[in-house]
């Protein structure tokens, strides 16, 4: 569940009516989580909660957003909130895995807090791998989208004006019987059943993602969120390029850097 922070404003944080609640799915090469540390970077958004759940692993570590030696040594945990009421924009950034069997919880408990928050709508950024996609998928962009039932009928013009291709269903039984298709996201974690789920409960929700490997995923974060860009405008730019976007300070660190002084 939702616990708002003191000094994000008590209850009335929790007030996200009207709002949109950008999230990652931990999927492959962690590009969503990567790509949510970019929105909240650059647009300096402002911590206001934690999302209190027993489904993911403990984690606690130093801000990831530290701009200062004073604010560096502030802690973040697993799952925390964060908003921008200027933009009508909250943002909940997931750290660590899940724990086996915990999927499900996780998902119902975050969308019956999109229903009590009175959320517009969700938008899910992740990633499926790469080489897993069958031949209609190999072609054109790396990136797809997903709309439920009750956003396609607000967006859905908008996305074919923008050109973007939808996430292509794939053969249920492959060599078998092609005629039948299902939604098939490989290394999306939690992606499919927060998109299915939302379809049943009348969420609206977009899922947007992109075809990688692991490795370094940094590229795929940077084209996941322009991608992301091209339709909520979240920083204005006529060409999305890497170089608009602020790299948080913790991205030193992702590659075996030592850690900073202030965790000790």
């Amino acid at each position: 569940m939702f616990v708002p922070c003191e000094r994000g404003g008590g209850s009335a944080s929790s007030d996200f009516k009207g709002f949109t609640l950008l999230m990652p799915a931990v999927s492959v090469g962690n590009v969503g989580q990567l790509a949510i540390d970019l929105v909240i970077s650059t647009l300096g958004m402002t911590k206001v909660g934690y999302f209190y759940t027993d489904c993911l692993v403990p984690m606690v570590g130093n801000n990831p957003y530290a701009t200062a030696e004073e604010n560096s040594m502030e802690l973040s945990i697993n799952a925390e909130v964060y908003s921008l009421p200027s933009k009508k924009l909250v943002v909940l950034q997931i750290r660590s895995p899940f724990i086996k069997n915990k999927y499900r919880p996780f998902c119902q408990t975050l969308l019956s807090w999109v229903k009590s928050s009175k959320c517009a709508r969700v938008v899910v950024l992740s990633s499926s791998h790469a080489y897993q996609r069958d031949d209609e998928q190999l072609l054109g962009t790396p990136l797809r989208y997903l709309l439920t039932p009750d956003l396609e009928k607000a967006v859905g013009g908008l996305m074919q004006d923008l050109n973007w291709k939808e996430m292509e269903k794939v053969a249920a039984y492959p060599g078998i019987n092609d005629t039948e298709k299902v939604l098939h996201i490989p290394g999306g974690g939690i992606t499919k059943l927060l998109f299915t789920e939302s379809c049943s409960k009348g969420i609206p929700m977009a899922v947007l993602l992109k075809f990688c490997s692991e490795g370094d995923n940094i590229p795929d974060a940077f084209a996941l969120v322009n991608y992301l860009n091209e339709w909520l405008q979240l920083i204005k730019s006529e060409v999305n390029t890497s170089s608009q976007w602020k790299i948080p300070s913790s991205w030193r660190l992702l590659f075996g850097n030592g850690l900073p002084p202030a965790l000790f």
